[in-house]
Order: structure tokens, then sequence, then C-alpha cells
């Protein structure tokens, strides 16, 4: 695994494929997926085509044409799928019997991938955007770490909550090293309808954790930055998380994102996302050359801008 940019390998953990099967289903890439589901049909349809051709002339009408093991092979998969077209059909014990087991293999196969699909489908999956630079400027005379955000399906997250942390590495009195946790507080942490873009806010007064710290100490503790943001999606009405973590070295001093808002010409609000990411240090102009919706501070999201209207 990851945390920022370090990479975090672990020793004598049991690796419980076959426990933590069904996890592994749902967090494989779709690909992946698809392509394990076809080799495993590919391999029980080639066992039980070995298994008809253990047996005595076990399945009635075998095409002549074709070599005896792919027709087996054929017929395997009609039973495996419970398609049954007919031309073939077990006529010994010995083929019904093995028929039986592939017929209810089959259908075992089909309800655990119906579930897997339905599963991995139905899954609420946030389309949140990060930039991926926090910056700390100044914002009405104090020094603001400022992370933006955005919903990039354009729709509406009710209940829009935002958490963020700060993880570091500690000494204690007693020589030992210590990675803890503290959430660094928010000026709004809450958003009632979160649709477009939205940038958080952390005041580094004498209450912040990061008070008073300079980048170089901050590499020295292997600081990262964890953003968690959750919320009610209006369309599906389900729950969504989306996290963030963000290294020590991501983080841009002196710098502020450039204003990705403005008015079109016939008076209605832009958001120009091709500047969603990009941050400019304190002191120049937009890039933004159109009028600007915000505020003489850089970092208003667009929803506050919106409601100036």
């Amino acid at each position: 695994m990851r945390i920022g940019t370090r990479e975090i390998e672990t020793l004598g953990l049991a690796p419980g494929f076959w426990s933590d099967l069904y996890h592994r289903s749902l967090s494989v890439y779709w690909p992946v997926f698809f392509a394990t589901a076809a080799a495993i049909f590919i391999v029980l349809n080639a066992v039980f085509a070995f298994l008809f051709w253990l047996g005595n002339d076990p399945i009635a009408n075998v095409a002549p044409n074709l070599p005896l093991p792919l027709s087996l092979f054929y017929f395997s998969i009609e039973t495996l799928a419970t398609v049954g077209y007919g031309d073939m059909h077990p006529q010994t014990n010995y083929g019904h019997l093995v028929a039986t087991v592939e017929i209810f293999t089959g259908m075992s196969f089909l309800a655990v991938m119906t579930g897997l699909i339905f599963a991995r489908f139905s899954r609420p999956r946030a389309l949140f955007l990060f930039a991926d630079h926090p910056v700390v400027t100044m914002q009405q005379g104090r020094p603001t770490l400022m992370i933006r955000t955005a919903n990039a399906r354009n729709n509406t997250i009710s209940q829009a909550n935002a958490r963020l942390w700060v993880i570091r590495l500690e000494n204690t009195t007693e020589g030992h090293q210590l990675r803890r946790y503290y959430e660094l507080k928010l000026d709004r942490r809450e958003h009632p309808m979160f649709g477009l873009s939205w940038t958080l806010f952390h005041i580094i007064d004498e209450t912040s954790l990061l008070y008073d710290l300079t980048p170089g100490d901050l590499a020295a503790m292997e600081a990262v930055l964890v953003v968690n943001v959750s919320g009610v999606d209006d369309n599906s009405a389900q729950q969504l998380y989306a996290r963030k973590i963000y290294s020590c070295e991501a983080i841009r001093w002196s710098h502020r994102y450039d204003d990705m808002t403005s008015l079109s010409a016939e008076g209605r609000l832009v958001l120009d996302y091709r500047l969603f990411h990009r941050v400019v240090p304190d002191g120049l102009t937009s890039s933004n050359t159109a009028p600007s919706l915000t505020d003489a501070s850089e970092g208003a999201d667009s929803e506050e801008a919106l409601s100036n209207l």
C-alpha cells in the first residue's frame, strides 16, 4: 500500500486469498474480473469434459465430424450453462451423474456471478475531484491551508461533509516513534448543496497543529494530509465517500488556486475545470481574464460565487 509518496510493505500477514475472495472480486478491475470469470468457466468445462471422456460412451449423438474431446467440451458448455440444445444428451447412468453435478455447479456459478456483477454495478461510487496540490496562502489576513474539491457529476450532493487529518511521525519521551493522526479544523466542514466546486479552508493560527511549522518540519515528520468527503447523492439516495491523500511535498506554500469562475457574455456562470488543478504564486494575476465572480481573496468556492449573483 502507499501513504502519500511512501510505499508501505507488510510482513507476517496471512494472504487470506480464499477467506477474502468476495472483497477481491469486488475490488479487482473490470477486465481482470471478466478475464478471471472466463478462465474459471473454461477450466470448469474442461474438467467436466474430461470426466465425460472417462466414461464408456456416456453421451449420445456425439458429432462424428469433431474430435471427441472437443465435442464433449461443447456438450459441457451446454450443460453448465443449462442451455440444452437437445442434440447430445446423457445416455448412461454415469453420464447422467456427471451432468447432474455439472448442472448444479453451473447454477451455483451463475448465481455467484450474477450476485457479484450486481454488487459491482450497484456499489455507489463517488466522482469527486481533488486538486493535485494543497496550497498555503493568506486568506483574510491569516495563513490558510486550502484544498479544492469538486463534484465531477455536476449533480447535487446533500449533507456533504468534509474532514481533514494530518498523520505525522512523533517521538515519545521514552525514545519511541509513533505515527499519530490529528484532525485539522475546517472553517466550513459541511455543505448543504455540494454540486459545483468546494474549497476547504483550514486557518493556521495558534490552535492549529501546523502553526509555526515549516516545510522542512513536515518533511522530518513524514507528514501526510488525508481528506475525507462524504454526502448523499440526490439521484440515487446513496451515501458516497471519497478520500485523497497528500504528501507534505505536494503542498504549495505561498501559492493560491487559479480562479476558475467567470461570467459569460450572456451573464451565465462559467466554471473552467481546465484551471481546477492550476496553482499560481501569490502576487500573480489570474490567468482567467473574464470577469471574476470571486472576491478579492482567492479560493472562494464557486457555489458561494453563485449565491452572489
